[in-house]
């Protein structure tokens, strides 16, 4: 029985070390946009140079203080790049399907949520499979 609680303290403490690099990143991402935006370039175009560098800055977070990278960390960064790829193609799609509801419609900020708290967990156990080749 220990071993279990202590095995779920540890990934409570993991996920809460994901949340954080997680937060950090994106204001970085959201600080990026808005000066890019701001002053250079046109939204689509500030969104995917922002975008990008929140995700670089995840992965550099995610690799120092989350997981223990198990191979080379070129290939890490790669699988973990169409990790958050495909996180950002399934937040999408949620909002896209919660929005047609007219709850959902009428809560914007509730419809994020959802979307975040399901993204959350998807990118947390896939980066988890890439960089240490366990999921749980």
């Amino acid at each position: 029985m220990q071993w279990n609680r202590e095995k779920l303290r540890g990934l409570f403490q993991m996920k809460a070390r994901f949340a954080m690099t997680g937060a950090v990143a994106t204001t970085a991402d959201y600080v990026i946009y808005l000066v890019l935006v701001g002053r250079f370039f046109s939204p689509v175009v500030s969104n995917v140079i922002s975008y990008s560098c929140g995700m670089v800055i995840n992965f550099l977070l995610q690799k120092r203080f989350v997981f223990s990278l198990q191979g080379p960390a070129y290939r890490a960064f790669i699988l973990s790049l169409m990790v958050s790829m495909g996180g950002l193609a399934l937040s999408t799609g949620i909002i896209y399907g919660l929005t047609r509801m007219e709850f959902f419609s009428n809560y914007q900020f509730i419809t994020k949520l959802c979307a975040t708290g399901v993204v959350f967990f998807y990118n947390f156990y896939l980066k988890r499979y890439v960089f240490e080749r366990k999921f749980i």
